[in-house]
């Protein structure tokens, strides 16, 4: 409303003004001035009480390359954001608290400097408790940014709730992918080769060296032919190959745990599984 907002205003400009140099007269047409744009800023800072856009939420902060990966990051980023707006909700009731006990004081205090000291506080909290409530806010719009974008990850995938299995399941998928994708970012930049650090990624799913070389490079050359033809490769090309990759060798990682005595996927060690279930109601 409009008469918060002058209060505000003039809560901040308040003792500036006072403490200002009579000699300077000039700094009385700033703060008048700050005074006149104060509403329209304050306006437009409420858009930036969060730590990210939400373009930047969904491409550069949950950068997961399958679904269900997606998924957790952005349940992660919701379990963040709610813990932070807890700490934020109940570190505001505190204060909620603390300045209704200042008021009380104030209106029984009889000592004119303890009274000028108990407002300068309440004018204090008042400021902070501004402030607080607009990253609230931003912390309250990013939560429900989160909740849809996890809506259309399920509407997505199909599924109207996940198991720990079919996190497990996805998450071949997913380093195969994403080790292809750093393989590919680090080759266009080393002529065409893969950095040592992606080679030992590859050679820990269980996928041969050279076989993930070859396939680098014939995407590369793929696209260099297309640029040739006055044509574009574009983004889903990259995607549709990363998904090939993952397809052709998603019997490697498995294929290498096995050797060595491992077991990729031990459904007994899972929640929300039909042979738990079945035991559960068999007991």
């Amino acid at each position: 409303m409009p008469k918060d907002t002058t209060q505000e205003t003039h809560l901040v400009t308040q003792d500036i003004d006072i403490q200002l140099p009579a000699a300077k007269p000039e700094y009385k047409s700033m703060l008048t001035n700050i005074a006149e744009k104060a509403p329209a800023i304050r306006q437009a800072s409420s858009n930036f009480y969060k730590s990210h856009s939400q373009m930047m939420s969904v491409t550069l902060d949950v950068t997961a390359i399958t679904p269900i990966r997606s998924i957790k990051h952005t349940l992660a980023e919701i379990e963040k954001t709610k813990s932070a707006l807890q700490e934020g909700y109940f570190r505001m009731k505190k204060n909620e608290v603390k300045l209704k006990k200042l008021e009380r004081k104030l209106s029984k205090e009889t000592d004119d400097l303890e009274r000028e000291m108990l407002e300068i506080k309440i004018n204090e909290m008042e400021a902070q408790a501004a402030s607080s409530r607009g990253y609230v806010e931003g912390a309250v719009r990013k939560l429900n940014f989160f909740s849809n974008q996890y809506e259309n990850l399920m509407t997505k995938i199909g599924k109207e709730e996940l198991t720990e299995e079919d996190y497990e399941r996805e998450e071949v998928k997913y380093h195969i992918m994403t080790c292809m994708k750093q393989a590919l970012n680090a080759a266009r930049s080393r002529g065409g080769n893969i950095d040592e650090g992606n080679l030992i990624y590859v050679f820990d799913l269980g996928i041969n060296a050279a076989q993930a070389q070859a396939e680098v490079y014939s995407y590369l050359q793929w696209e260099n032919e297309l640029i040739k033809q006055g044509k574009a490769p574009e983004h889903h090309h990259t995607v549709a190959w990363l998904e090939g990759c993952a397809e052709k060798w998603a019997d490697c990682p498995s294929k290498f745990a096995e050797s060595r005595g491992f077991n990729l996927l031990d459904e007994t060690s899972l929640t929300n599984t039909p042979q738990l279930e079945d035991k559960t109601n068999g007991s």
